[in-house]
């Protein structure tokens, strides 16, 4: 098989770290792995725990690739909420596409062992909260200054635990709370 991102190798039969099977660009390093090999060889391996003492470079494809196998176009995953990179992945064939140092970074993440997890809708939609969680994070941070956000932050917490919580933001948000009329 040609290499699906670079275009110049081809794809060797290789193993990920002596562990499962994978198949290895000759010129540009990308792994491509089978999601069946990576789940049998975790089944049979379940005690196993991945270093993540690990330096790594990784590579990140920005276009779309196509799958090696079907020639359809794989899509794209990211791995964290904290990290630009995306494996890419085909559904057609269950293959995912490891750009060199890919697999190190997953390593370093502490998601080596779940490489088949990143690849779910769930992991996909908890991805997209967190981004936005942290874009509002920051909106808001903006908008109030740091010092005051944090302070808010403490009040919206120490308020959410009171069992009056209702009458308290009455209370707050009342223009005159002392007056009888609305």
């Amino acid at each position: 098989m040609k290499c699906t991102s670079c275009k110049v190798g081809v794809l060797s039969p290789s193993f990920i770290d002596d562990l499962f099977r994978a198949h290895t660009c000759t010129h540009c390093g990308g792994n491509w792995v089978l999601v069946e090999d990576y789940v049998s060889w975790k089944e049979n391996n379940p005690e196993f725990q991945f270093s993540d003492s690990v330096t790594y470079e990784a590579e990140d494809t920005e276009s779309a690739l196509l799958c090696p196998q079907s020639g359809k176009i794989m899509r794209k995953f990211r791995i964290t909420s904290e990290s630009a990179h995306r494996l890419d992945y085909s559904a057609s064939v269950g293959g995912v596409w490891l750009d060199k140092g890919e697999w190190d970074l997953m390593k370093k993440s502490g998601l080596a062992g779940s490489l088949n997890a990143v690849l779910t809708a769930q992991w996909q939609k908890n991805i997209r909260m967190n981004t936005a969680k942290d874009n509002f994070a920051d909106l808001y941070a903006d908008k109030f200054g740091k010092e005051s956000y944090e302070k808010v932050k403490e009040i919206r917490q120490w308020l959410s635990e009171q069992p009056n919580k209702a009458d308290l933001r009455a209370y707050l948000l009342a223009e005159d709370p002392y007056s009888a009329e609305r």
